[in-house]
């Protein structure tokens, strides 16, 4: 089976927590299975990284913040080598992401996937650097507010995957925040339109661009926590949301 798991910054906020998503994705890439790791900046990294780019005109400030997935990449490749899984980092550009060229939220045109099935196909786990791509005039171009998901969603896409899991720091998608209200209810499945209406009216589970994406292509997600083994909720075609 081909997977895509993507791991949020909250997900990966310190070493603790990188080596036990990289330990759960060893045991399955163990099991046989083909894994594909997208990654956002540690904890706050991107926010420190913006504070420095505050004058920085846009082609040089999508340059210097994409800087933090690379870290990301490089030290959960390191980690899965930990854990007895052979692993290489992508740069989005590496991994074949081509966007538009609009800096600080550009939109992904196509994947380009030769490379990472290049490295899939030598037994490898790819993990790839969200939240970015190379846009049409060949500059680093990053994909704006929850682009690591949507990089997922891309890469589940365009590599046909079989499952695209987002692991964040609450279990599943809720009628509001779980953190704020003990009384908030958690869905076991719902439809993209659903999920998009959630998303633009607030929620910050999954970004509306990631959710439109995974409608025009047909993408199901599984949002799951990333510190608790329990169901989580299902994103995809329900009802009558299915494109036609």
């Amino acid at each position: 089976m081909r997977i895509v798991h993507k791991y949020g910054g909250t997900s990966l906020g310190d070493d603790a927590r990188m080596e036990r998503a990289a330990r759960h994705v060893a045991f399955l890439a163990k099991e046989g299975h083909q894994m594909i790791v997208v990654v956002s900046a540690q904890g706050d990294t991107t926010d420190a990284l913006l504070a420095d780019t505050a004058q920085a005109n846009p082609r040089e400030k999508d340059a210097y913040i994409a800087v933090g997935e690379l870290l990301s990449a490089g030290k959960m490749a390191m980690a899965l080598e930990k854990a007895g899984c052979r692993a290489v980092s992508l740069a989005g550009w590496q991994a074949g992401i081509r966007t538009d060229s609009t800096y600080g939220n550009a939109k992904i045109h196509f994947v380009r996937g030769g490379r990472i099935e290049k490295e899939l196909s030598s037994g490898n786990v790819v993990v790839v650097a969200g939240f970015q791509g190379i846009g049409e005039n060949g500059d680093v171009t990053t994909l704006g507010r929850g682009g690591s998901d949507t990089t997922a969603v891309a890469l589940a896409a365009f590599l046909q995957a079989d499952k695209c899991r987002i692991f964040t720091d609450v279990d599943g998608v809720y009628d509001k925040d779980p953190r704020k209200f003990p009384d908030a209810v958690k869905y076991t499945a719902l439809s993209w339109d659903a999920m998009l209406h959630l998303a633009q009216s607030g929620a910050q589970v999954l970004h509306d661009r990631c959710v439109a994406l995974a409608k025009e292509q047909g993408v199901t997600i599984e949002v799951l926590s990333a510190f608790r083994d329990v169901p989580g909720t299902l994103v995809g075609c329900m009802e009558d949301s299915c494109p036609l």
